[in-house]
């Protein structure tokens, strides 16, 4: 499927040509890398947040507290979520940065619209956020893998949950909403984005942007959403790409 996005005029010189069909390569190119790159993040970021989410949530006990974290399988499953979701973030920054170069080969001027700038901050501060928030939540569980200290009293614990939580739940997601909406209206103007697939990424990150749940499964739209744009750039090709 092609997606219209610049017409040619039948008067193009050979140096024109040329020039246009380096940028249906790049764009193809850029598509490509930005759509695999989007698909290993969801996959990535799914998988580490199911690991380190094994980690008592903030309503556990003191007893379940202290006894998840006597026992050793689930500090091994959170301590490997921990390694996983940095590759997420690292899938999540060039995914960001693949889009916006395609964004800007076909739209070259761009790089002067405010959403331009707001997607960067946008991506950059979610990533932030989940190192954080990742961080705070399986401090414990990594502690007790590499050392022999005394473990922290289960109120300390919870007080690294709740930062981890409010990093990730109250400013990631956020974060996530604001990333969605920017990276919509710009590949919407683009001509990358069906309307259909415009008006549920709106949808989706609106949710995100008033939402107060600490349930984990609000942390699956913004993949999902990354995993649907990943898809969409990789079957829907700017147009003047050849096969």
């Amino acid at each position: 499927m092609r997606v219209p996005i610049r017409r040619r005029g039948a008067g193009i010189t050979p140096a024109g040509q040329a020039a246009q069909h380096n940028d249906d390569r790049q764009s193809s190119g850029y598509a490509r890398m930005a759509g695999w790159s989007g698909v290993a993040f969801a996959v990535l970021f799914t998988l580490g947040l199911a690991l380190v989410r094994q980690s008592p949530g903030l309503g556990a006990t003191d007893a379940d507290y202290a006894a998840f974290y006597a026992a050793g399988p689930g500090n091994v499953l959170v301590t490997l979520g921990l390694y996983i979701v940095p590759f997420a973030g690292i899938a999540c920054l060039w995914h960001m940065n693949a889009t916006r170069t395609l964004l800007q080969v076909l739209r070259p001027r761009s790089w002067s619209q405010i959403p331009h700038w707001l997607n960067l901050a946008a991506g950059v501060v979610f990533v932030c956020m989940l190192f954080v928030g990742a961080a705070a939540v399986g401090a414990v569980a990594l502690l007790t893998q590499f050392s022999d200290a005394p473990l922290p009293p289960p109120d300390v614990a919870r007080t690294l949950s709740a930062v981890g939580y409010a990093a990730v739940f109250v400013y990631g997601v956020r974060a996530a909403g604001m990333y969605m909406i920017t990276t919509t209206g710009l590949a919407r103007s683009a001509g990358l984005l069906p309307r259909a697939a415009a008006v549920v990424s709106y949808l989706a990150a609106t949710f995100l942007l008033v939402s107060t749940t600490f349930h984990p499964a609000i942390l699956l739209v913004f993949p999902a959403w990354v995993l649907l744009f990943s898809i969409l750039l990789l079957v829907r090709r700017p147009s003047g790409v050849t096969s």
